[in-house]
């Protein structure tokens, strides 16, 4: 079990064989310790669709029963639902969920009152659990129930946001899959004026990862394109906190691009991104710009420093699209409250809005933005002692960085605010960093050119494997 990015990840196999419970009984305990919680407080739980997520959900219960707080059964909905309703109601709440990775794994997310838990906090729960043994489930019997009041107000709060009919003449596809958030989606867009295909729905489980979509996948979505003529297809990770939006040809509109111009649409004074967005999002636009480390307690603790310094309204996104708010935003002439952890259904609906609004397809208003051109890639169950000897390496000497991008252009700069991301002459850039949540590494480049961008990740990539091959441990 592990801390990484975003909550806590494992193999199914540990969490169902007591670490769930251990896990929800320790965050039970730290609430309480911390004043978050007085004994009797109602603690929210959602899960996502993973054959696993019910038993471990009741596990969590069971847990957190133990410790004097009473577990309110969410069911299977959107985490920035459960964080939004959560938040409202002033009570902490615990998201079963692996979020993108494979249905063999899962992971739980943990929320205060105020929002996502921070990296103190993760090693407050980490120093509590003292045993690890299955918890009896039996406390978990009387679960009450919200009865779907965490989804209805999460889909008030964006049914109707723009005017109706503002998508009047579109075509819209939801690949629907296991997101937990397929129906609601499909909510949302029934007063748009747009037709709505429904595509690729599944009873078990699809492992999606916004930042690495299958080649195949995309390719599917192409063909639906032209099949349906679509004028953009939406999506999400299992979870729901990461949105996908696909242009009229298929083609993925990168999430930090959908983030860049959700930040436009909402009159952001302040946006904080990790350094894995994209360079071209400057104060050129028209905003400040914050870069942090990568994960959403990274731009959490970002935003709320410039909430108390920064212009507003105080935004966040993440290259996985995910996009979080400071300060309340004013938006299609009401007030949104902030919401300080992932959310899918926004960035969606505001880029559509700003497509609709500028009368143009989608992947022309994305060409309108002339930023550098990103791609990425990693390499899955890659040692985590290989990434940590590679990242020794680079941060080193300079030397070291020089002969890994040696063929790839001038190094001009590096910096390592998460990984190393080494910049080169003629404005390319490659970047190398560890995953935070799963055994492996990804890889980012930009150039003027998708080719160019592709091909820089395909040569890191292959340093990558050429150095844990030539430095064995």
């Amino acid at each position: 079990m592990k801390f990484g990015t975003s909550g806590l990840r494992g193999p199914v196999t540990d969490l169902l064989s007591g670490a769930s419970g251990a896990y929800a009984k320790a965050f039970g305990t730290h609430l309480l310790q911390s004043g978050f919680a007085s004994p009797g407080a109602m603690v929210f739980l959602g899960q996502d669709r993973r054959e696993s997520s019910p038993a471990i959900a009741r596990d969590c219960a069971a847990g957190l029963a133990a410790v004097g707080l009473v577990p309110v059964d969410c069911g299977a909905l959107p985490t920035p639902a459960l964080a939004c309703h959560a938040m409202a109601k002033g009570a902490a709440c615990l998201m079963v969920t692996g979020s993108h990775i494979p249905a063999d794994q899962n992971g739980l997310k943990f929320y205060r009152p105020d929002g996502e838990i921070e990296k103190s906090d993760e090693a407050a729960i980490a120093a509590a659990v003292a045993d690890v043994a299955p918890l009896s489930a039996t406390q978990a019997d009387a679960m009450e129930s919200d009865g779907g009041a965490a989804l209805d107000a999460y889909r008030a709060r964006y049914a109707g946001l723009f005017a109706p009919g503002f998508l009047e003449g579109k075509r819209i596809g939801i690949y629907e899959h296991s997101s937990v958030a397929r129906d609601l989606l499909a909510d949302l867009l029934a007063d748009t004026g747009a037709s709505v295909l429904r595509l690729g729905r599944v009873d078990g489980f699809v492992a999606v990862d916004t930042e690495a979509i299958a080649p195949e996948t995309i390719a599917r979505f192409g063909r639906w394109c032209a099949e349906h003529s679509l004028d953009a297809i939406l999506s999400t990770d299992g979870d729901a906190d990461r949105p996908f939006v696909a242009d009229e040809t298929g083609r993925q509109v990168r999430g930090d691009v959908l983030g860049l111009l959700t930040a436009r649409r909402l009159g952001a004074g302040t946006v904080v991104t990790p350094v894995t967005s994209n360079t071209g999002i400057t104060e050129a636009l028209g905003f400040d710009v914050v870069r942090t480390r990568v994960g959403s307690p990274f731009v959490i603790e970002g935003m709320a420093r410039a909430a108390r310094t920064g212009r507003h309204p105080v935004v966040g996104f993440e290259a996985n699209g995910g996009f979080l708010t400071a300060t309340p935003v004013e938006i299609g002439g009401r007030t949104l409250s902030p919401l300080p952890t992932r959310d899918c259904v926004l960035p969606m609906l505001c880029v559509l809005s700003a497509m609709a609004e500028a009368g143009t397809s989608l992947s022309a208003l994305v060409a309108s933005l002339a930023l550098p051109v990103a791609a990425s890639g990693r390499i899955e169950h890659f040692a985590r002692e290989d990434s940590a000897r590679l990242m020794a390496h680079l941060t080193a000497a300079p030397a070291n960085v020089t002969a890994f991008a040696e063929g790839l252009g001038t190094v001009q700069k590096v910096a390592d605010i998460d990984g190393v991301q080494i910049f080169l002459d003629g404005g390319s850039v490659l970047h190398v960093r560890p995953s935070g949540n799963a055994p492996e590494m990804r890889c980012y480049g930009e150039a003027a050119r998708a080719e160019a961008a592709q091909a820089l990740v395909d040569a890191g990539l292959e340093r990558i494997r050429a150095f844990a091959a030539a430095t064995p441990a």
